[in-house]
């Protein structure tokens, strides 16, 4: 009796064991593949921020999914998502967006482009540097964002340059592929085009020096042909003079507010550079 007992237990805990849902990391979870980049590579190590299903990554995205994006101020912009996701760049602190976002990207050229005190209700914190001497990779899933970034180098305060110091984030969402270039300090080569691949939206900086110059900046905008080109880090010459690098192959237009809705569907034709209000 007692060893029928025993053996009901048993198969009882092990029914139990069978039936129990694993941990979300442990059930197989699909890793992105980006739909930016221009070469097939083998699919990145994926940390998920978010144990929902990763929807966004489907391979058809509807193609009125709107995103909007509102310039806060210096490199920073949100970016919120049709899943209600919100991301802020090059995140300091000092332009804070309304609310505190789920995710903040940041780099280090300089302290208006990163903070190392966050709010701590902030989900995902991404640096675009590393300290132990290999270059920050990130491969994140926030909601319906794919977060991903292709490092570069900066010049640090004595003039060299050093290594994969800066990054440019790529934001993939709603079927769009969205670049923000960081404290961008030199020209792009043809590795590092083809590692980020195709980008709708482009947030460039336009100060004229501080990171490059505005040729040097133009010909990498030019190089990545995208349809909507967002200026930000303007320091000093007026913006005027970047918009004066490109000729009748890009529009040009002042936007009357500090946002735009983007989707698929929306983009422009012809590389628009809109320069939204406070820039």
């Amino acid at each position: 009796m007692m060893s029928r007992l025993l053996l009901l237990t048993l198969a009882a805990i092990a029914l139990v064991h069978f039936l129990w849902p694993m941990p979300a990391h442990a059930q197989g979870a699909p890793q992105p593949v980006s739909q930016c980049q221009a070469i097939a590579q083998s699919l990145p190590n994926v940390t998920f921020a978010s144990f929902k299903p990763p929807a966004a990554l489907k391979t058809q995205v509807p193609v009125n999914e709107e995103v909007d994006i509102t310039y806060v101020g210096h490199s920073t912009f949100l970016i919120e998502t049709p899943g209600g996701v919100s991301i802020a760049t090059d995140y300091s602190g000092w332009y804070a967006p309304a609310k505190v976002p789920d995710v903040v990207t940041m780099n280090k050229a300089h302290s208006s482009h990163y903070t190392l005190t966050p709010d701590p209700s902030i989900k995902q914190v991404l640096h675009g540097w590393s300290d132990d001497g290999r270059p920050a990779d990130h491969d994140v899933v926030v909601g319906d964002a794919y977060i991903r970034n292709v490092t570069t180098d900066i010049r640090s305060f004595g003039g060299a340059m050093e290594p994969d110091g800066n990054s440019i984030f790529i934001f993939e969402v709603a079927g769009l592929c969205i670049g923000h270039l960081g404290h961008l300090h030199h020209e792009l080569d043809d590795t590092d085009y083809a590692e980020i691949g195709r980008l709708d939206v482009l947030m460039v900086p336009v100060d004229g020096g501080l990171t490059m110059g505005a040729e040097s900046m133009s010909r990498v905008v030019t190089r990545l042909r995208s349809a909507l080109i967002l200026p930000m880090h303007r320091r000093g010459p007026p913006v005027t003079s970047f918009l004066q690098m490109f000729g009748d192959g890009f529009d040009k237009r002042f936007a009357q507010q500090a946002s735009v809705t983007v989707s698929l569907r929306s983009l422009p034709k012809k590389p628009l550079i809109y320069i939204l209000q406070g820039v």
